[in-house]
């Protein structure tokens, strides 16, 4: 597994989901999330039985970690989405997803590459600070500045310190955060 490929894939990935959010009506945006969801544990479980599916079998051993669930990392991204986009305006819940795409591929790759001082849960300080720098500098082109800057410290703190997957922490504390601010 190379974990900057599948980095990059969760940015990818991320924005474009993002930006259906936004894009589409509520409705439709909910029903491609439940849809996604339930396709994805189908799928995830006929690849942990040890079945083949052609493509999806080699994009998790491609892109997923040894040690999750096959397609854990997405499935979590599409519960994430949903939760938010249920419980948040449209709008709140597109600049969460933003935030979980910067934030959780920022940290990890800047983390892998120059994180010399760890600080918690083997994340380290280059990593989360870079992860703030530039989820807060993007959120500036959506929300008031110091409401970026907010949601992204306040975020990269709930990543570094949850025992929960970061894919259903950072956006819930996101759309929590930018709910209580804005």
């Amino acid at each position: 597994m190379n974990e900057s490929l599948r980095q990059v894939v969760h940015l990818v990935f991320g924005l474009g989901i993002s930006g259906f959010v936004l894009l589409f009506d509520r409705g439709l945006t909910l029903s491609v999330l439940v849809l996604a969801l339930f396709a994805g544990f189908l799928l995830s479980d006929a690849v942990s039985r040890g079945y083949t599916i052609p493509i999806v079998s080699w994009v998790i051993a491609g892109l997923e970690r040894r040690d999750a669930a096959p397609g854990k990392g997405a499935l979590f991204f599409a519960l994430g989405a949903l939760f938010c986009l249920v419980f948040f305006e449209k709008e709140i819940a597109f600049i969460g997803l933003v935030v979980l795409s910067l934030l959780d591929s920022v940290t990890t790759l800047v983390g892998v590459r120059f994180g010399r001082t760890r600080i918690y849960n083997h994340k380290s300080l280059e990593g989360t600070l870079a992860g703030v720098a530039v989820t807060g500098a993007a959120l500036c082109f959506l929300v008031p500045s110091a409401v970026a800057l907010a949601t992204a410290a306040v975020t990269a703190l709930a990543e570094l310190i949850s025992p929960v997957d970061d894919n259903l922490v950072i956006p819930v504390v996101a759309c929590l955060t930018l709910a209580a601010l804005l």
